[in-house]
């Protein structure tokens, strides 16, 4: 089972040797940033620095920059156990005799107990303590400049609880945070994000709209906030399903909205319609640095944190970095749903070194020509596979996770001239490739084997790979000792 809180994981995670804690004092200006990323790209151990310049409590960092933190974060022992839950709960078959109705209630409790459920405000331990007034003072929590040019200092996993104005309908999600001030955060609000919509409504009735924001959250609330889910899906009823129990959850002291109950801290404020504030530059998971542009500044009313809080953060940049595990994590998590989009896909994987959303590499069971293209339209139609600027499409017997054998397919089975297909359409708000903002230029390549009916008539037809001779090479795997190999 998930971990409830974030202290318990990191309790774990050191008595095991796979946190190392940081008595030196640190500089959040560029100096922890070197560290975090120097020891996440070594496959190093999660971080808490307990004495960082300025600030009035520890950081923890790098909690979940490898696969097995993060599994182990979220109770698993790989990211497929959720993805085959999920695909199971896809799949309601009737029932057939008492076994098939054990299942069936079986598929039906799974999820009776992941609605979240509200505690009394006196029971959550993120009410400990509560600062309104000349007391909040954003100062004390440890906001990171990480890169040489960056526009100032940015809080990089603080959870953003919203809801629509009109419908109630809440939103979680995860996005960047300027420190303008002691008492001012920049919401880094990208163009496709729900909560830029909620603001967006809020401002054409006249109304200003309530935010709060919590660190240090429980992993599978955490995990959640990053998941490309439809709108009307609760980030709160999947963290449930993923952590296994219902998420306890608080209501806020000034703004209409509620927050996990064990998280470490949360600020509460409100955006007044069309204040707007530069936001910027941030070195991003891009890789480069995102320009300086407007975006709605959230002034806070107020603080409530554990009598002994910690902040959670992560640093971003050139991959891999801390995302990555989150990233893969999706990719698994999320393939039974998509294949109820597009129910060609066999398997597809999503590299880390495109950003995840930049490139998807996806093996189908080919049954007619042209079907890697009607795939590649499918993908660009699915929700926020939209954004996908680059589609290869291979065979089923092609491992989409070997980049190696992915890329000798690409090479050598494609005809350019007319296997490559350049289309138009949304892109990544952050997207810095595109000759302008938003939309852009895509492409998909079809490297599967070509048929005479989409137009490859050479003598002989496709030619076959080689392959070892089956009886050749097992006779060699029994004695292959013989050999002294």
């Amino acid at each position: 089972m998930a971990y409830d809180d974030l202290r318990s994981l990191l309790r774990a995670l050191e008595r095991e040797g796979d946190l190392k804690r940081i008595k030196a004092e640190v500089d959040p200006y560029l100096e922890v940033g070197e560290i975090v990323d120097r020891v996440n790209k070594a496959g190093g151990p999660a971080l808490l620095f307990e004495n960082v310049k300025g600030a009035s409590m520890p950081l923890a960092m790098n909690v979940y920059g490898t696969d097995r933190r993060l599994l182990k974060a979220l109770g698993l022992t790989a990211y497929e156990e959720i993805s085959e839950k999920i695909g199971g709960l896809l799949k309601p078959e009737l029932p057939q005799g008492f076994v098939g109705i054990r299942e069936a209630f079986g598929k039906l409790g799974s999820m009776v107990h992941v609605p979240p459920k509200k505690v009394k405000q006196e029971a959550a331990p993120v009410q400990e303590v509560v600062l309104t007034g000349d007391d909040v003072d954003l100062d004390m929590l440890p906001a990171l400049f990480t890169w040489p040019e960056d526009g100032g200092s940015f809080f990089n996993l603080g959870l953003t609880h919203t809801k629509h104005p009109e419908t109630g309908v809440r939103n979680l999600g995860l996005y960047r945070l300027q420190r303008h001030d002691k008492r001012t955060i920049g919401m880094h609000w990208q163009i496709h994000k729900d909560s830029r919509n909620h603001y967006a409504v809020a401002a054409k009735r006249g109304e200003r709209l309530p935010v709060a924001i919590a660190f240090g959250c429980p992993p599978a609330v955490t995990y959640a906030s990053t998941a490309p889910l439809p709108g009307d899906i609760d980030e709160y009823l999947f963290a449930g399903f993923i952590q296994g129990k219902r998420i306890e959850m608080v209501d806020c002291k000034t703004v209409p909205l509620q927050v996990p109950a064990n998280a470490e801290v949360v600020i509460e404020g409100w955006l007044e319609p069309g204040e707007m504030l530069p936001e910027g530059p941030f070195g991003d998971h891009t890789g480069f640095y995102t320009p300086q542009e407007p975006f709605p500044a959230l002034t806070i009313d107020c603080v409530t944190m554990r009598k002994r809080p910690l902040l959670q953060s992560i640093v971003v940049g050139r991959p891999p970095t801390e995302d990555g595990p989150l990233g893969r994590a999706t990719e698994r998590f999320f393939l039974p749903l998509l294949k109820i989009i597009v129910p060609d896909i066999v398997d597809y994987h999503l590299p880390e070194s495109g950003g995840f959303h930049n490139c998807a590499i996806v093996s189908i069971d080919k049954k007619y020509p042209k079907h890697a293209q009607k795939v590649m339209h499918a993908i660009w139609g699915a929700h926020m596979m939209s954004l996908t600027k680059l589609i290869v499409i291979v065979d089923a017997d092609c491992d989409v996770h070997n980049l190696h054998e992915v890329s000798w397919r690409a090479f050598g089975n494609t005809d350019y001239a007319r296997d490559l297909t350049v289309v138009e359409g949304p892109v990544d708000h952050l997207d810095h490739a595109s000759y302008q903002q938003f939309w852009g230029g895509k492409a998909g390549i079809d490297a599967t084997a070509k048929w005479p009916e989409e137009g490859y008539t050479r003598d002989g037809g496709w030619p076959a790979m080689v392959e070892s001779d089956p009886d050749t090479a097992e006779r060699v795997t029994k004695r292959w000792k013989e050999y002294g190999l």
